[in-house]
């Protein structure tokens, strides 16, 4: 799967479910992705959304997320 700043976070954990609980390791504000919140917002945001929220670059999130995709991969 292609991760770019518009692919929905709910696309991606769905292609790859075990991201959500790992997804606080890109940033410390995505820990919220466990609440009652933030499964609201996991249907409609993307990766720009999580950008302009999270304050943090949207290519450092694909890279950091492509990071644990291939980490993930190599166990």
């Amino acid at each position: 799967m292609e991760i770019t700043k518009e692919t929905k976070l709910a696309d991606l954990l769905a292609e790859y479910p075990w991201l959500k609980g790992e997804m606080a390791k890109v940033n410390e504000k995505f820990k919220m992705l466990n609440t009652a919140v933030g499964k609201f917002m996991m249907g409609k945001a993307t990766i720009a959304e999580m950008s302009k929220k999270s304050g943090m670059d949207a290519d450092i999130i694909i890279s950091r997320i492509n990071e644990l995709i291939s980490n993930h991969s190599n166990q």
